[in-house]
């Protein structure tokens, strides 16, 4: 009887604590919503001083081909500084930190994310790296649920569903797609996300309220307008399959080698380390300057393969180029997303197998854009282990809805594929490395203060 007196207590209780976690996801939701959109901004702004710095003597060849060099090795140097000296943590694209904090195995310091992130993510990729801005996006949008609860002073619980909800959000602003930022968190955080009703319907509300602030400020249009494809005949399936197997041993290799790329850089001294960034931004502003598909995130290259504006030669070549760009310029720390270049990397390998499969096989595939979709999708599940959440980014990007079929068997098969080579999910592999490299640093703290105490004492006793 005692026990149920107290029901109405109880439920009042948790009535009013759901309502404390809804009101914090919409906080959460609105304040990532703003910072991605003005993320966006900052970015477009610093391409646009670029181009406006470029322009002033369009008749001079020293000007023409030495400020993109050396715009592109200060823009470099200087995000990766500023990482490098005061916010070591908001490096990378920081999905891997999210996962980390919420797996209760690293610390989440917002108050240095949040402002070195924004400001270092947006030299970063005004310099013209091969990453993209939505990996920051969910990181900062992480360190806003962190800050919410630490202003609202919540409990750990709420605190880590918070986080949850704001990298979701972060992710849905970045790629105006809502319904990927809840699968993200459902399906790539689900090992470290406290699933429940309520957690759930909080990454709802803040996901829904990011991408309408961010539709505020940029309107309803798709991230990647392109042409609506019908859906290809049941008997083309077979194809997709073989496309998935395909970006399956892609994915794998692009896994590896990129875990190698960020080991080299980090065993160089700090001298040779700063010769080697100064070394690829020197490329990469050449390369802005001969050949700009082969830099960047992808923004402006994926809507020229959509609309086949590329020849099919030259898509292969592009791939290789912006795959090892992908792997330079993470490897040296630099404060960037992963997200869209590697989707570029499924757009550009997945129009150049279109085309093929279209010359020998014209009554079943209508065209090669198709495969470029599947493609998207593809290698984004071979490589970050999230068939669901690549299959609803690319239809929630593209509006082609009606390859949903096709989609989903051929992110099966990449998935499926990179699972059966022993290969492991991207941001797994990186949160296994951080943790690895942690533990290094401390065994080799405490092994330099036993030594100077030792040392200590050897001194004291000898006087």
């Amino acid at each position: 009887m005692r026990s149920l007196r107290k029901l109405p207590y109880i439920l009042a209780k948790e009535r009013s604590h759901t309502r404390l976690l809804f009101f914090l996801g919409i906080i959460v939701g609105i304040l990532t919503g703003v910072v991605a959109s003005f993320f966006i901004i900052s970015f477009d702004y610093l391409c646009s001083f670029r181009g406006y710095l470029l322009n002033l003597f369009p008749l001079s060849f020293i000007w023409q081909w030495g400020f993109p060099i050396v715009f592109s090795i200060i823009f470099l140097v200087v995000g990766i500084w500023i990482v490098r000296y005061f916010a070591p943590e908001a490096g990378g694209s920081g999905v891997h930190e999210i996962e980390g904090f919420l797996g209760g195995k690293r610390q989440l310091n917002w108050f240095k994310v949040l402002p070195f992130k924004f400001i270092a993510g947006s030299i970063t990729l005004a310099s013209g790296v091969d990453l993209g801005r939505e990996g920051p996006s969910i990181h900062m949008g992480g360190a806003i649920g962190k800050m919410i609860s630490s202003r609202f002073k919540v409990n750990h619980e709420i605190t880590h569903i918070l986080v949850a909800a704001g990298a979701g959000a972060g992710l849905a602003a970045a790629f105006n797609a809502p319904l990927s930022g809840i699968l993200f968190v459902v399906e790539e955080m689900h090992s470290r996300f406290n699933y429940s009703f309520k957690s759930l319907q909080c990454v709802v509300v803040a996901c829904f309220c990011s991408v309408f602030v961010l539709r505020l400020f940029f309107g309803q249009a798709p991230d990647l307008p392109m042409s609506h494809y019908f859906a290809p005949p049941l008997a083309s399936l077979w194809i997709f399959v073989i496309c998935g197997i395909f970006f399956g041993v892609l994915g794998y290799i692009f896994n590896r080698y990129l875990v190698f790329f960020l080991d080299y850089f980090s065993a160089l001294s700090n001298k040779s380390y700063w010769i080697h960034v100064v070394v690829l931004a020197a490329i990469i502003g050449v390369l802005t300057k001969v050949y700009p598909d082969v830099t960047g995130g992808g923004y402006v290259f994926n809507p020229r393969v959509l609309t086949f504006q590329i020849p099919v030669i030259a898509l292969f070549i592009i791939f290789f180029v912006r795959m090892l760009g992908i792997w330079l310029c993470c490897g040296i720390g630099a404060a960037g997303g992963l997200f869209i270049p590697m989707l570029a990397l499924g757009i550009c390998l997945g129009m150049w197998f279109g085309f093929f499969v279209n010359y020998w096989f014209p009554s079943l595939i209508a065209s090669p854009g198709i495969f470029s979709v599947a493609g998207m999708g593809a290698f984004l599940a071979a490589t970050v282990g999230a068939p669901l959440t690549g299959i609803v980014i690319v239809v929630e990007m593209t509006m082609n809805y009606a390859l949903i079929l096709p989609l989903i068997i051929t992110c099966f098969s990449a998935s499926m594929t990179t699972y059966f080579l022993g290969g492991n999910p991207i941001y797994e592999i990186l949160l296994e490395r951080t943790l690895r490299l942690e533990q290094k640093k401390n065994r080799d703290n405490l092994k330099q203060a036993e030594k100077v105490n030792r040392k200590f004492c050897e001194e004291h006793k000898a006087t």
